[in-house]
């Protein structure tokens, strides 16, 4: 340890990985936001426009021209730029398929936990049903009450049969 290095702490990158360090988030919010821009009839309008008055001017005028006829320049610009659009529009894909992704993992966790919750209410739902099949109707109450009605009347005339008979047996034997 004589040169100052400690073992307990990470040595910084080295070299161009240390130079450039970019949040991986920042890189893919601006690729998306070029990708959306690459896509709308504004950049293809001034697309347009800039090469038109690109090759009118190298027709046209001959002291500004800085690219004569075959527009190997203009050419050149092309290329670079599909060359950095490629790349965008994937990583700009990418990152869009990566949150369908998140969002299908959700979407399926939602519809397990409502497939649940429909399996537990229909259960709930079938439970009750049974309970109410076993619940008394007020017809079935009625009914009962009207047997027990007619018992009892019939238990009453029993022993109000019973008790004119022991009056009668007890007006005759005694």
């Amino acid at each position: 340890m004589a040169d100052g290095r400690r073992l307990d702490v990470p040595r910084g990158a080295r070299g161009f990985g240390g130079f450039l360090r970019l949040d991986p988030d920042a890189v893919g919010r601006f690729a998306e936001a070029i990708a959306r821009f690459l896509g709308t009839g504004r950049f293809l309008a001034v697309q347009t426009v800039v090469v038109a008055v690109w090759i009118l001017l190298n027709v046209s005028a001959v002291q500004l021209r800085w690219d004569p006829y075959p527009f190997i320049l203009l050419n050149l610009a092309f290329s670079t730029q599909a060359a950095y659009a490629a790349p965008l529009i994937l990583l700009a894909q990418n990152r869009q398929a990566d949150r369908d992704r998140v969002q299908a993992e959700e979407d399926r966790a939602r519809a397990a936990t409502t497939r649940a919750d429909t399996e537990y209410l229909a259960r709930e739902l079938a439970a009750l049903r049974v309970a109410v099949g076993e619940l008394a109707t007020r017809d079935f109450i009625r009914s009962e009450l009207g047997r027990l009605a007619e018992e009892q009347s019939e238990e009453a005339a029993r022993r109000e049969r019973k008790r004119r008979k022991r009056e009668v047996a007890a007006r005759d034997g005694g």
